[in-house]
C-alpha cells in the first residue's frame, strides 16, 4: 500500500527534519578529560600534613625515594647542597623515603627526619614513607612509572624524576647518578631556565 502526503503534511515533516538535523550539528562533541598529570596526587609530608603536589606548581621538582641504610645514602648531601643551591631560581627537591629496596629505609618518620636533619643537614621536603613499587605501591609513584613518559619499575633507592614548572616529568636519573652530576646539573639548569614552561 502506497501513502500519498499532503503538501501540508510533508512540508511539516521537511521542517521537522530540518530542525532536528540543524540541533544535532550544533550540539558540540564532548570533549575529552583533560589529564590532571602529576598534580592531581596527594602526599603526606614527613610531620604528617597532607599536601597537595599541586602546591608545586611553577617550580622544578626533584623527586626522590630514599633509604637511610643504603650504599646510596650519602646522596642527601649532594641533594641538599643542589637545593640549597638552585632553590632561589624555584628547585623544590622532594625526598620520599621508601623501605622496598633491602630493608633499608626501616625507621619511623621521627627517626628518618632525625637522621637526615643530623647526618646531612637536610632541610628540603620530606614526605612519610612510601611504597615505590609492588601493590601496595603510592599513587604518585604509579604514575611517574607507567604514564610519566619514563616508565618502569623503580629499581633501588635513590632513583631521581626531574619535573618542570608545568608538572612534565622530563628525565629520569637511576640511582648511581650523583646529584651534583654535570648530566644532572645540566638538565636542572635547562628546567629553571626554560621560560615555555613558567606559569603566568
Amino acid at each position: 500500500m502506497i501513502l500519498s502526503l499532503t503538501p501540508q503534511l510533508a512540508g511539516g515533516l521537511l521542517a521537522a527534519a530540518l530542525l532536528f538535523g540543524s540541533l544535532a550539528m550544533a550540539e558540540p562533541p564532548s570533549p575529552e578529560p583533560a589529564r590532571a598529570g602529576l598534580f592531581q596526587y596527594e602526599a603526606t609530608t614527613i610531620d604528617g600534613v597532607r599536601k597537595p603536589l599541586s602546591a608545586y606548581r611553577g617550580q622544578v621538582l626533584l623527586i626522590v625515594n630514599t633509604a637511610s641504610r643504603c650504599g646510596y645514602t650519602p646522596q642527601y648531601q649532594g641533594l641538599e647542597t643542589l637545593y640549597q643551591r638552585y632553590r632561589d631560581r624555584g628547585l623544590k627537591v622532594l625526598g620520599f623515603p621508601a623501605n622496598n629496596f633491602g630493608g633499608q629505609e626501616p625507621g619511623t618518620e621521627a627517626e628518618i627526619l632525625s637522621f637526615c636533619q643530623k647526618n646531612y643537614g637536610v632541610s628540603f621536603d620530606l614526605f612519610a614513607k612510601i611504597s615505590a613499587k609492588g601493590p601496595d605501591i603510592h599513587p604518585m609513584y604509579r604514575y611517574l612509572t607507567t604514564e610519566s613518559g619514563f616508565g618502569g619499575e623503580i629499581r633501588w633507592n635513590f632513583t631521581k624524576f626531574l619535573v618542570d614548572r608545568n608538572g612534565k616529568v622530563v628525565a629520569r636519573f637511576e640511582s648511581k647518578v650523583d646529584p651534583l652530576s654535570p648530566e644532572l646539573i645540566g638538565l636542572v639548569e635547562q628546567a629553571l631556565s626554560d621560560p615555555a614552561a613558567r606559569q603566568p
